[in-house]
């Protein structure tokens, strides 16, 4: 690993350690973006789009 891979590595830690010590290890890893489609409620954009009312166009 060359020391500029090391010192960015190391960085990285410093900011994640900083984060876990004000809001714990509640932040996840990846975001919802990163995840499947359907996400935590189970539902894609197309179904929820499917299932609006017609007055909002």
């Amino acid at each position: 690993m060359r020391p500029d891979e090391q010192s960015e590595q190391r960085e990285r830690a410093a900011r994640r350690a900083r984060l876990d010590a004000v809001f714990g290890s509640v932040l996840p890893d990846t975001t919802a973006d990163e995840r499947d489609e359907a996400g935590r409620h189970g539902r894609t954009d197309a179904e929820y789009l499917s299932d609006r009312p017609p007055h909002h166009g």
